[in-house]
């Protein structure tokens, strides 16, 4: 193994890790500050207007990154947990824990701005669609996690049982993303291919980006000082820097 390698692994350990998490986080704030400004920027005023939806589109600019972050943060956690559980990695349950509350903020806000766009859309709040509803199932997972392991006093303990129920939730993301072509529903299909240009002006696009990059900076800035309180909370004899 090299010495670059070993000095990264290093890392693994969670007093080292903690001193890493600091000096990150300024970093990850900036680059939030920097990318939100330039993506409300680009979404809310240099953007076109929609020539079905008009202005009431521009609410994907925040919908839509969070819809996003919804899912792949879920994943996410259920890799970390499933990591924790199988190999006994402290830190790896850390970081599960450490992102749920902000992917639960993500579900939730992916649900809200989703009926704000309804309304004028589609003329209701809300229906009983196949993405809204495995959504909410989403959010309920989120929240189940979190509840389920706060209420275990012992974190090695709420650590496992918790990975279960994320391994368990897994199969609520594919059906998310797949319901749109596997039902009839009121939601439009992705306008974000990888195997074919977007159906959207590159004003657009460059916007969704640049909000999606600000979302994913807000997450590792809030998740990274999450590890670190929950590191000094479970061990406070260690020496951190």
């Amino acid at each position: 193994m090299s010495t670059s390698s070993f000095r990264f692994f290093q890392f693994a350990a969670p007093a080292r890790f903690y001193g890493l998490a600091g000096a990150l986080i300024p970093w990850c704030w900036a680059a939030f500050a920097a990318l939100a400004a330039i993506g409300l920027w680009i979404g809310f005023f240099v953007a076109p207007t929609d020539a079905t939806q008009g202005d009431a589109y521009r609410i994907i600019f925040i919908h839509v990154p969070a819809a996003w972050m919804s899912m792949l943060l879920y994943l996410v956690m259920a890799f970390w947990a499933a990591i924790g559980w199988a190999f006994n990695a402290r830190l790896a349950s850390i970081v599960a824990r450490a992102i749920a509350p902000t992917g639960a903020m993500f579900t939730f806000l992916a649900l809200w701005t989703g009926a704000l766009w309804g309304k004028p859309t589609w003329g209701t709040w809300w229906v009983w669609d196949a993405r809204l509803t495995s959504e909410l199932i989403l959010l309920f997972l989120y929240l189940g996690y979190l509840g389920l392991v706060s209420a275990i006093d012992d974190p090695r303990r709420a650590d496992r049982a918790g990975a279960i129920v994320l391994l368990a939730g897994v199969v609520d993301v594919p059906v998310i993303y797949f319901s749109v072509q596997w039902w009839s529903t009121l939601h439009q299909g992705a306008s974000i291919s990888l195997t074919a240009a977007p159906s959207m002006a590159y004003t657009m696009l460059a916007g969704l980006l640049l909000m999606t990059g600000a979302c994913w900076a807000y997450t590792v800035a809030v998740a990274l000082a999450r590890v670190r309180r929950l590191i000094a909370e479970r061990e406070p004899q260690w020496e951190l820097a």
